[in-house]
């Protein structure tokens, strides 16, 4: 089991990534008064067939050829369905896929988001070739972050120069705290 949600975010990001994905989109939306906390991976990648969705939760499956295991949206979905939520992956071949989870905000076997600015910064500055739009809503308040944007105004600046990734980790950093006003998920 993963010690935090952002770290279920990445492993499903990184399957993303690994079929080609040109854009990831990644919501991330708490509501207190709903008592939800919930998170969506969406890609464009390669997609996958109906044997492999049906298949996809089983921790014995893998497209990967490193490895036998495939223990990544197994864990996701278990820590869904711990707290009384939800766990949903549709995808269609050629088209995309897209991953969502729900969870009851309050429920006390609920993992912490943990730290989602760092894991959003990492998989920015790691994979530049790949676009990323993040949402982050808590209690009807709501940031974006969309990397189509920030290349456009840099102009051929890499994502990943260091000026470049401190500005989107104080940007990812700040909003984040704003949008919070100092809760904790």
């Amino acid at each position: 089991m993963m010690p935090e949600l952002s770290l279920n975010i990445l492993d499903v990001a990184q399957n993303s990534i690994r079929a080609n994905a040109t854009l990831i989109e990644i919501s991330v939306l708490s509501d207190a008064k709903k008592d939800i906390l919930a998170i969506s991976i969406k890609d464009n990648g390669c997609g996958m067939t109906k044997e492999q969705i049906d298949r996809v939760e089983d921790p014995f499956f893998t497209t990967r050829t490193t490895r036998k295991v495939g223990l990544g949206i197994p864990f996701f979905k278990q820590a869904a369905l711990g707290t009384n939520g939800t766990f949903h992956i549709e995808s269609t071949v050629n088209v995309g896929t897209v991953v969502t989870a729900t969870f009851t905000l309050s429920h006390i076997d609920r993992m912490p988001l943990g730290d989602i600015t760092s894991t959003i910064h990492m998989l920015v500055t790691f994979n530049t070739q790949t676009d990323f739009l993040y949402t982050y809503t808590n209690n009807g308040e709501s940031f974006s972050l969309d990397t189509r944007e920030f290349k456009k105004i840099l102009d051929g600046v890499a994502l990943n120069t260091p000026e470049v990734s401190a500005y989107i980790k104080e940007y990812l950093t700040v909003n984040k705290q704003e949008i919070d006003h100092g809760a904790f998920y």
